[in-house]
């Protein structure tokens, strides 16, 4: 723990910063609960986890995310268990199309399968209603037309009330938009993974979408913490990330260095600072950063309260982006099911 995070009170007020999605409105920084049971190692037992979502809870996030895929299910299972009893007081937000089989990955956004995977993931979350749903991935073998239609006989229905997409292009917004308004978009997004900038960001400013970023501190590189990839435990997804490894990943850390000078002058720690460059990138982007521990929680919701001016917005941006970053976001399998635009190589 560095000297900024132990000086962060450990019972914070709550967040006062909320941002519209939808027809809802949600805090600016909100939780991904990924991390409590998929693709990282170090995953807490479930008590421990049971533990990091009341917390949230307690420390103001409003909306909570999850999805269908995370530990195939049992991360929606985790949420259902522990917060039945406080449903009321926050957002919850889950994801379709993507589904794990015998420990392989597969893509179903048809009508059918829509409608099978909600009906699961209600039983799993204990819920009668998911308030924001996503397709995962768009699905290249279903027309986007016919699985907005299926989310939005949902929401007639009563089961769900919002749309979402997952790492989609402009192109797929505004197809997506002209079936039923979409409420949010979520992709990945951070000082490193800087591709919704391209189109997508604007798009969703333009039809009054949401942005939500996932990863935006860059899977913990951003915080400045992660130095040793080799600690990491096996399985960690990060041990198999481009970025993560050799000379990319040297290269990589030497762009902290001024992050972490900016970061002092502006007096929060380089995970604060990170998220509220996200932050200042429009009032219609929401941040998901996701975590296992209280201390990193409490100081990611302090985020919010991080006022950045124009010219340190530009200098960060500057620091790191997709020009100054060493390495791809994905290998090719695993970018095998991103429909977000890409840059020029």
């Amino acid at each position: 723990m560095d000297s900024k995070t132990a000086n962060i009170d450990p019972h914070p007020a709550k967040q006062l910063c909320t941002r519209a999605l939808g027809p809802l409105r949600v805090t600016a920084v909100s939780f991904g609960c990924m991390n409590l049971s998929h693709v990282y190692g170090g995953r807490p037992d479930r008590e421990s986890a049971r533990v990091v979502l009341h917390k949230a809870l307690d420390a103001g996030y409003t909306m909570l995310d999850t999805a269908t895929l995370y530990a195939a299910g049992d991360n929606e299972a985790l949420i259902g268990e522990t917060l039945k009893g406080r449903r009321g007081e926050y957002v919850l937000a889950s994801k379709c199309g993507l589904k794990i089989i015998e420990g392989k990955r597969f893509c179903d956004s048809s009508p059918e399968g829509i409608r099978r995977a909600c009906e699961e993931s209600l039983k799993r979350l204990q819920t009668d209603v998911i308030d924001l749903y996503y397709l995962h991935r768009l699905d290249r073998s279903v027309p986007i037309e016919e699985s907005i239609g299926a989310l939005a006989r949902l929401i007639e229905e009563g089961k769900i009330r919002g749309i979402g997409l997952s790492e989609m292009s402009a192109q797929t917004l505004r197809r997506a938009h002209a079936v039923h308004p979409i409420a949010a978009m979520q992709s990945e997004y951070s000082l490193w993974t800087r591709n919704v900038e391209i189109a997508v960001l604007d798009a969703c400013k333009e039809l009054g979408v949401a942005f939500v970023a996932f990863s935006p501190l860059a899977r913990a590189y951003l915080t400045g913490k992660l130095r040793d990839i080799d600690a990491l435990e096996a399985g960690d997804f990060r041990k198999t990330s481009p970025r993560f490894l050799g000379e990319d990943w040297q290269a990589n850390l030497k762009l902290l260095e001024p992050m972490a000078a900016i970061a002092s002058e502006v007096g929060c720690t380089m995970s604060q600072l990170a998220l509220a460059w996200i932050l200042a990138q429009g009032d219609h982007v929401i941040a998901l950063p996701g975590t296992t521990k209280i201390d990193h929680l409490i100081e990611n919701a302090g985020a919010a309260d991080v006022r950045l001016d124009a010219d340190t917005v530009r200098r960060i941006g500057e620091i790191i982006n997709q020009n100054t970053v060493h390495g791809p976001r994905y290998t090719p399998a695993q970018q095998s099911d991103i429909d977000t635009e890409e840059f020029a190589s």
